[in-house]
């Protein structure tokens, strides 16, 4: 169950529009007491998905206005901007 739970946030995130960015997010290697104490309190506090062996170890989402921060156990992993719009080759072409 804890498989299939990690394996829709890892589509879901999948399916997330991500794209470069200038702001301002925790780096990797950060624990959440750090990333608290830097950004404040994350919007939303997902719980923590896997953690039944050494090769799924927990992964907790966190997030904040405009990025989301990923934990394996305590200590970022990733963080990504979320939202906005993705700027694509017909976009440009088409001027929108």
């Amino acid at each position: 169950m804890q498989t299939r739970i990690l394996a829709a946030v890892l589509c879901g995130c999948a399916l997330v529009q991500v794209r470069d960015s200038q702001l301002q997010r925790p780096k990797r290697g950060l624990t959440m007491d750090q990333v608290e104490k830097q950004f404040g309190a994350p919007s939303t506090r997902h719980a923590a998905v896997g953690g039944s062996s050494q090769q799924q170890p927990p992964i907790t989402r966190w997030d904040y206005s405009g990025f989301s921060v990923f934990f394996e156990h305590d200590r970022v992993i990733d963080s990504v901007v979320v939202g906005g719009s993705m700027v694509t080759e017909s976009s440009v072409a088409s001027g929108t």
